[in-house]
């Protein structure tokens, strides 16, 4: 099962592989605590979109259109993409981030975008 978690949420035995998917190390938070296996830091979105979007749900739209498309322009999605898979194979994976907005985030939108390559295959 893919899964989204905040990293200030406790990691349990169901997260199963843990994948941070934030540019920058979530505040407050030692790396034991995180129990992150993987840090995507170059998949999220590049710091001017991020710093644009300001996580306001009005501008949400616009930032998936152009989230969607810095995605699509970035060389490390397709490794990103197979490690995600690989590890789904053998148990859940849970994308971990520290937004404090659970609707309008960039992890919403990277799942979509898995679990839509999921239903493909």
């Amino acid at each position: 099962m893919l899964q989204m978690k905040r990293v200030y949420e406790a990691a349990t035995d169901l997260d199963g592989y843990r994948i941070l998917v934030d540019r920058i190390w979530p505040r407050g938070i030692s790396k034991e605590r995180a129990a992150i296996e993987t840090w995507a830091k170059e998949i999220t979105p590049t710091t001017d979109l991020r710093k644009w979007f300001g996580h306001e749900p009005a501008k949400f739209p616009v930032f998936k259109e152009k989230y969607l498309a810095e995605i699509a322009a970035n060389p490390a999605w397709p490794a990103f993409e197979k490690v995600v898979h690989e590890h789904l194979e053998l148990g859940n994976v849970t994308l971990v981030y520290a937004a404090k907005d659970l609707q309008y985030n960039h992890v919403v939108i990277l799942m979509g975008l898995l679990k839509k390559d999921l239903d493909n295959e």
